[in-house]
């Protein structure tokens, strides 16, 4: 199966009350940073089973920003699984629910997303060191229980990239 960790992007200062920043939405920036990693997933010609989000807002409209630019129709589910506090073992066991799947999406949170990959991509005794910024994403090939990264992207490079798409792409002039 391939895993896509997407984690949610830029969505302003967290607040100190648990239930509004549950709420908090994706910022300017964020909305951004994720039209750019959409774009870039659909110029890859990514392909997908499901969208699967944490609950909270920011990684909801994150994955729904994909979605859309994937034009991808179904349902994003959602699962605890992917919250910020949520724990190793009951990401294995989200990720077990959708093992039939050949390719998925999932939008989570750090500090747990950072250390889901790292370990999904580590023996099991230490996990990879990674810097996983906001609005990242990173494609894993899993064998079993353990998986290798293909790559990681932020935002800013998958930015880069469509802008020199756009360069190379526009009609050469000559001048007399």
């Amino acid at each position: 199966m391939t895993i896509y960790f997407l984690r949610h992007a830029a969505a302003g200062k967290k607040t100190l009350n648990s239930r509004k920043d549950e709420k908090r939405p994706l910022d300017d920036e964020g909305i951004l940073q994720t039209r750019y990693i959409g774009r870039m997933l659909a110029q890859l010609d990514v392909r997908i089973d499901h969208i699967i989000s944490s609950p909270l807002k920011r990684a909801t409209q994150t994955a729904s920003m994909a979605a859309n630019e994937l034009a991808f129709e179904t349902p994003i589910k959602v699962e605890d699984a992917l919250r910020p506090e949520a724990k190793f073992e009951e990401f294995q066991a989200m990720l077990a629910r959708y093992k039939k799947s050949e390719a998925i999406i999932v939008v989570g949170h750090n500090p747990s997303f950072a250390e889901f990959l790292s370990r999904s991509i580590s023996e099991s005794t230490g996990a990879a060191q990674i810097e996983f910024k906001k609005g990242a994403v990173a494609k894993v090939e899993m064998n079993g229980r353990t998986g290798t990264l293909h790559w990681l992207v932020t935002p800013r490079i998958a930015r880069e990239l469509q802008t020199d798409l756009k360069r190379s792409s526009r009609p050469k002039t000559s001048r007399k």
